[in-house]
C-alpha cells in the first residue's frame, strides 16, 4: 500500500538529511535494507495507533528544534560506583573523556569498527533483533537509526563482569541531533550490566539490541535528566535464553519528550524478564512507555512495572502488551502502571494489553491514576512532618515498587537520592 503523500514528504525530508555509513558488505547490507523498510512505513503520524497520545512532529522535523544546555546542579549519577566509562559528546565517542576500553571478560569494540569487519559476531545481530520488533506494530525510529547510526559500541560479556559499564551522554551542542546503536551479546552463564545516564543531545535517537544466552544475566539502569528541552526515542530490543535473566528500569526526570520502546522476546523456558519505569515531570513535560513482551517459551515469568508522577500539565502515557503464544504454558506476566497526578492539570494515558493463545497462564494487568492519599498525607501531617516533605515522602514511597526492580543495591540507593533531590528542587521552585 502506497503512503500518504504528507507522510511520504516527511520521510523523504528527513531522510534526505542523514548519511549512511559505510562498512563492511553485511553491515552494509543490513542498514540499506532498513532504509528500505524505513521507506515502506514511514515516518509515524498522529492518526498511527501507537502514537496516538505522543505527537511524533518534533522527532519527525527534517533538523532538530534547539535544546538548551543547562549547568549541572549536582554531581554525575553514578559517579560514586566502581564502573567502566564510555563517553559520548553529543553522539560522538569522547576517547579522552572515557576509561580505558579493556575489563575482564567483556569485549568492547566502536561500533564503527565492528561494522567494517568482514567477519564479526555482530553480523549475527545488528538490525537483526530490530527487524523482528517490527512485528505486529511498526516502529521506524529503529529501523531510522539502524540505517544511519553513526555511532555506538558493541559489547560481547563471556563471563561475569566485574563492574558496570556506564554509557555517559553528554550534551553540549544546543543543535545536536545524535543517533547511536548498540549491540550486546551475554554469552551463556555470563553477567552484565549496563548503566545510561545524561541528556545525550538536543534530539536524541537510541537503540540498543540485546542477546542474553541461556543462563546469562544481563541488568540494565537508565536515567534520563538534566536538559528539560531535549526531545528523544529510545528503543530497546531484548532476546532471552533458558534460564535467563533481564532486568531494566529506567528513571526520566526531566525533557520536553520522550518516548521509550521496549520490545522483549522471551524464547528460552523457565527465562525471567523485567522492566520498570519510574518518571517525574513537571510543566511541559511528555513521557512516554511502550512495551511489548512476547512469551514463546515454557515457565516463563515477565514483570512490567511503570510509575509516574505529574504535575502542572505534564502528561504520561503507557501502552504495553503481554502476547502469551501457543504452547507458552505456565506463563506468569504482569504488569502494572500507575500515575500520580498532583494537580488537575496533569495526565495519564493508558492502553494495557494482554493477548493470550494458551491455557495454563496466570497473567495480570492494572491501570491506575489518582492524586495522593489525603489520609496518608494528614497521617503524616499530624505526626509534624511539614505538608511539602509529606508529600515528597508519599511520592518517594509510590515510585518505589519501580525502583524495587533493582538488584544492587548501591545503584537503587543512588537513584533513590537523585529523585529525592528533584523532588526537593521543584519544591522550593
Amino acid at each position: 500500500m502506497a503512503l500518504p503523500q504528507a507522510k511520504l514528504d516527511a520521510t523523504q525530508a528527513r531522510i534526505a538529511q542523514l548519511e549512511m555509513p559505510e562498512g563492511a558488505a553485511w553491515s552494509n547490507a543490513a542498514r540499506q535494507d532498513a532504509a528500505s523498510r524505513l521507506r515502506a512505513m514511514g515516518l509515524p503520524g498522529p492518526r498511527d495507533e501507537y502514537w496516538r497520545f505522543t505527537r511524533p512532529d518534533a522527532l519527525n522535523a527534517p533538523e532538530a528544534p534547539s535544546a538548551a544546555v543547562l549547568d549541572a546542579e549536582v554531581p554525575p549519577l553514578f559517579d560514586d560506583i566502581d564502573r567502566l566509562r564510555i563517553v559520548f559528546r553529543d553522539g560522538e565517542f569522547d576517547a579522552m573523556a572515557s576509561d580505558d576500553l579493556s575489563l575482564e571478560n567483556l569485549e568492547i569494540e566502536r561500533l564503527s569498527d565492528a561494522t567494517s569487519k568482514d567477519i564479526h559476531w555482530a553480523k549475527d545481530l545488528y538490525g537483526v533483533l530490530e527487524t523482528r520488533g517490527q512485528t505486529p506494530v511498526a516502529r521506524p525510529f529503529a529501523a531510522m537509526n539502524t540505517a544511519f547510526a553513526t555511532d555506538g559500541v558493541v559489547l560481547r560479556a563471556t563471563g561475569k563482569v566485574s563492574k558496570p559499564v556506564s554509557l555517559v551522554y553528554l550534551h553540549e551542542n544546543t543543535e545536536s541531533d545524535a543517533i547511536l546503536h548498540f549491540v550486546i551479546r551475554v554469552e551463556e552463564g555470563a553477567d552484565l550490566t549496563v548503566l545510561e545516564s545524561g541528556p545525550a543531545a538536543a534530539r536524541f535517537n537510541k537503540c540498543m539490541e540485546v542477546e542474553i544466552a541461556d543462563r546469562a544475566a544481563f541488568h540494565h539502569v537508565r536515567a534520563q535528566g538534566r536538559d528539560h528541552e531535549r526531545l528523544a526515542v529510545t528503543h530497546l530490543f531484548a532476546r532471552l535464553g533458558e534460564e535467563s535473566t533481564f532486568k531494566s528500569l529506567t528513571l526520566t526526570v526531566n525533557g520536553r519528550l520522550t518516548r521509550n520502546e521496549a520490545v522483549v522476546e522471551v524464547t528460552g523456558d523457565n527465562a525471567i524478564a523485567h522492566i520498570a519505569g519510574a518518571a517525574v515531570g513537571d510543566g511541559d513535560f511528555h513521557h512516554d512507555d511502550t512495551v511489548f513482551i512476547t512469551h514463546d517459551a515454557i515457565n516463563c515469568e515477565s514483570r512490567q512495572v511503570f510509575k509516574k508522577v505529574l504535575r502542572n500539565g505534564a502528561v504520561g502515557a503507557f501502552q504495553g502488551k503481554i502476547l502469551v503464544k501457543a504452547g507458552a504454558q505456565k506463563t506468569d506476566g504482569y504488569q502494572i502502571s500507575q500515575a500520580l497526578l498532583l494537580d488537575e492539570d496533569a495526565q495519564f494515558l493508558a492502553k494495557p494489553e494482554l493477548e493470550i493463545y494458551a491455557d495454563d497462564v496466570a497473567c495480570s494487568h492494572g491501570s491506575t491514576s489518582g492524586a495522593i492519599d489525603e489520609e496518608a498525607l494528614f497521617y503524616l501531617r499530624s505526626r509534624g512532618v511539614p505538608s511539602a516533605e509529606a508529600q515528597d515522602l508519599l511520592t518517594l514511597a509510590f515510585l518505589a515498587e519501580a525502583i524495587e526492580e533493582i538488584e544492587d543495591e548501591t545503584i537503587a540507593d543512588d537513584i533513590l537520592s537523585r529523585l529525592e533531590g528533584w523532588l526537593q528542587r521543584h519544591r522550593s521552585a
